[in-house]
Formats: C-alpha cells, sequence, structure tokens
C-alpha cells in the first residue's frame, strides 16, 4: 500500500499522507500538484492574485482559512521560525531568510515553497506540535531536519519519539547530479555516516568531467534516525520531482522558468 494518496477536489489536485490523515481531526496538510503554482521570490509578486486563488482552493478543500497563511521568504539558510502571534501573511517582515516554521497555536497554515526541494513535514501527536521545513540541497547540508527536531525539542517538549516526519516529492539521487567540488563538501560533512557509499557515488563521465549523484533524502532520514526518531515514524512518499515532471514543479528542469509547489501544514 503507497504512503501516500492523491486527492482531487475543487479543481485541484493535491497530495496527503496517508500517516497524517490518521490524525485529521487534529491537522490538515497537503502537497500541491500543478497546475497549481504559488510562485518563487522573484515571480510571486507578478501573480499574487493567481496565487491566493490557488491558496483559497486548497484551504477551501481542507476546511481551513487561507487568510492564515504562513510563508516565508526562503533563501536556502538553516533558520527555524517558531509561529507564535504575529500576523499571517506572504513574506511578511518577521519571516524573512527563514526556511522552517514550527507552532503549536491552532489555525496557522504553515506553507513552504519547492520546486525540486525537500518539502519535510514533522507533526507531534503528543505535544500537538507541528513544522514545515524547506530543505534543498544546502538546507540539508547544513542540517536544518536537525536544527528543526532540536527547536521541537526544546521550545515545546517534543519527545523525539513521537514526532512523525513525512518527506515530500523532489528531487532524488537519480537526477540530483553534481560535480566534484560539491560532491568532496558532502562527503567531508557527512563522511562519518555509515552509509556514507549509499550517500554519495559516481555518475557518468561528461566532457570528460566525473559526475557525482547525492541521495539527500537518504541523508535527512539518517539524521533524523540518529537524533532518535523511529525509523517507522519517517514516511517518504518516493517521489522524483524530475521523473514527475508532469505532477510537479522541477527547478532542475525548468531553470528559472520553474513554478513553485507548495506544502501547507496546520493544527485544528
Amino acid at each position: 500500500m503507497e504512503n501516500y494518496i492523491i486527492k482531487n477536489d475543487n479543481g485541484i489536485s493535491y497530495l496527503q499522507f496517508t500517516k497524517l490523515l490518521e490524525y485529521q481531526d487534529i491537522v490538515k496538510h497537503a502537497i500541491s500538484l500543478k497546475p497549481i503554482d504559488i510562485g518563487s521570490n522573484d515571480t510571486f509578486y507578478n501573480k499574487q492574485e493567481a496565487v491566493y486563488k490557488d491558496y483559497e482552493k486548497m484551504c477551501t478543500s481542507l476546511e481551513l482559512d487561507y487568510n492564515n497563511i504562513y510563508r516565508p521568504y526562503q533563501t536556502h539558510t538553516d533558520n527555524v521560525k517558531n509561529v507564535e502571534n504575529e500576523k499571517p501573511g506572504i513574506f511578511t517582515d518577521e519571516f524573512r531568510e527563514i526556511d522552517g516554521l514550527i507552532t503549536n497555536k491552532k489555525n496557522k497554515i504553515l506553507s513552504i515553497s519547492v520546486a525540486d526541494c525537500i518539502d519535510l513535514m514533522f507533526f507531534d501527536p503528543v505535544k500537538n506540535v507541528i513544522a514545515n521545513t524547506h530543505s534543498g540541497w544546502q538546507g540539508t547540508y547544513k542540517l536544518i531536519s536537525h536544527k528543526t527536531v532540536e527547536k521541537m525539542v526544546d521550545n515545546y517538549g517534543c519527545d523525539v519519539k513521537n514526532i512523525i516526519c513525512c518527506i515530500g516529492p523532489s528531487i532524488r539521487k537519480c537526477h540530483f547530479e553534481v560535480e566534484r567540488d560539491v560532491s568532496d563538501k558532502f562527503y567531508e560533512k557527512f563522511k562519518h555516516l555509515s552509509n556514507i557509499d549509499d550517500i554519495i557515488s559516481k555518475g557518468k563521465i561528461e566532457n570528460e568531467k566525473q559526475k557525482y549523484n547525492i541521495d539527500t533524502i537518504l541523508i535527512n532520514k539518517t539524521v533524523l534516525m540518529q537524533m532518535g526518531l523511529k525509523e517507522e515514524n519517517i514516511v517518504d512518499c518516493g517521489l522524483c520531482t524530475v521523473c514527475n515532471r508532469e505532477k510537479f514543479h522541477s527547478y532542475r528542469v525548468d531553470k528559472e522558468l520553474a513554478g513553485r509547489n507548495t506544502g501547507i501544514i496546520a493544527l485544528i
């Protein structure tokens, strides 16, 4: 059985994790599919009306109020911020250069934008705490997943053994191809991991240059398990955004023309 479903409703399609649907009386969530496009940091301003309509459609389907969306201005940092009593909105001053959001407050919709990067959705059903984290290759290298869990534990009293992490569609090892400089950087950072040879592999040779493939999903899984998350609580949808480019936006495929999917999660 798949660990996710694709729901079609209100003229849109989105992905949901079966693990989180077990708690749908407490938490609502979704990851959008094409043609929804919430825009990048740059393109959002030219398409605000369409973006708000897409948010409204998704939130209406989930019985949420789209006026309660918190969307940070993401810049591939390892900055994670608690959402408390700030006003909701898109790219508000309080949420600039933020790539992870955490809250234990109800009716606050945490929205992350992605186009190949990993959307990590966290939920502690005991403490009723959620987090939504944007982890591209830079965020993965900076251990933003570790910092998100650390903040959940330190600020909200979460027990790592109760935390669920759901991993959204993203570029996978099959298509995350890099050159020697990035490969060496990752090797130095993560060579202490016992599965480093599974994380980094030699790829093809192009123009007499050796390419390498990196498994950023496996890095995040390994880091989270080392922190004490249970293996069964780390749920990966297994979908590659490049392989499934007809369903998800991909920066690797479309470069500057790439749209953005969104993952949203909220306590109710």
